[in-house]
């Protein structure tokens, strides 16, 4: 609400007007937890909407086409100057397309061989550890252990573990866990979003063969490049435009928070959209994962 001007005449006896509908902090504030909600997902139902095209691209083919979409979406927002960067900028601009591409390229494996939910459970132990790692509190130590436990029961030994697609889910973890940290060297470096848009450029250069490949080898369909493509919009264009607007008006600390709910989301979304059905043991995983991330950010400080 608008304050009067210092020279209006203030009654003594007149009430200040009631402010009309919702104030706009708290309108800013719904509107970025409405914002996070769709995009966690848009992110889980690119992901599930892109592993339609594997029977005819595969994973690699379809992470070929995410990366290109990815690119030109950054490429577009970040408009970096590439002529103008240094080799210190360089180096982690290159790593960070490196590690982009392998992140993608093996969660989407993984979710190929052991479901959506399982796939993003296992991927989301990588921002898991790097905010575990940069504290030395005691909650975060039980935080570990309960997170452990929860990999624990998910990776024990049984007859139908594809142990495969949960090593390529750990994989991912560490690219997320790398993605994070060289993130943070980019920015630091690189102004603006030019240095992620640079990295994106980078890894769908390093996937053109693989689609050049896929073209000679066998010609794709275009309902499964449709679904490739759908993918990179809903899990790489939308979640990145929309956490920009979200971190303005939401706290880092419920950012994190709601987060943590990735994995459920993504489980959800591979049950009713997929048909993956999982079992106690590994909706009790996904939980203890859940609840480890939750508690530790409840309990930092801001």
């Amino acid at each position: 609400m608008r304050a009067a001007p210092a020279s209006a005449p203030v009654s003594a006896t007149a009430a200040p007007a009631a402010p009309v509908g919702t104030p706009e902090p708290v309108r800013g504030r719904l509107a970025g937890v409405a914002t996070m909600v769709g995009s966690g997902l848009s992110n889980q139902t690119g992901a599930a909407i892109g592993s339609l095209a594997f029977p005819v691209l595969g994973p690699v083919g379809v992470v070929a086409v995410r990366q290109y979409v990815a690119a030109i979406v950054l490429l577009a927002v970040g408009r970096p100057r590439l002529r103008s960067f240094t080799m210190g900028q360089w180096r982690p601009v290159l790593l960070l397309g490196v590690v982009f591409g392998t992140m993608n390229l093996s969660l989407y494996s993984a979710v190929d061989r052991i479901g959506l939910g399982l796939a993003v459970t296992l991927e989301f132990l990588g921002p898991l550890a790097v905010a575990l790692a940069a504290t030395r509190r005691r909650v975060d130590l039980c935080c570990a252990l309960i997170a452990a436990a929860g990999v624990v029961a998910l990776m024990r030994p049984r007859p139908s573990a594809d142990y495969v697609g949960m090593g390529l889910g750990l994989l991912a973890a560490a690219c997320w866990a790398s993605y994070i940290l060289l993130n943070r060297t980019v920015g630091r470096r690189v102004p603006g979003a030019q240095g992620s848009a640079a990295a994106a450029g980078l890894s769908a250069l390093m996937f053109l063969p693989v689609g050049a490949i896929l073209v000679l080898r066998q010609p794709p369909t275009a309902e499964a490049v449709g679904y490739a493509v759908a993918a990179g919009l809903l899990s790489s264009a939308v979640p990145y435009l929309a956490d920009l607007f979200t971190l303005r008006r939401v706290p880092a600390q419920a950012f994190g928070l709601f987060m943590s709910v990735n994995p459920v989301l993504a489980a959800v979304v591979g049950w009713i959209g997929l048909g993956e059905g999982l079992g106690w043991t590994e909706w009790a995983s996904i939980g203890a994962i859940v609840a480890a991330n939750t508690l530790s950010i409840v309990t930092r400080r801001t």
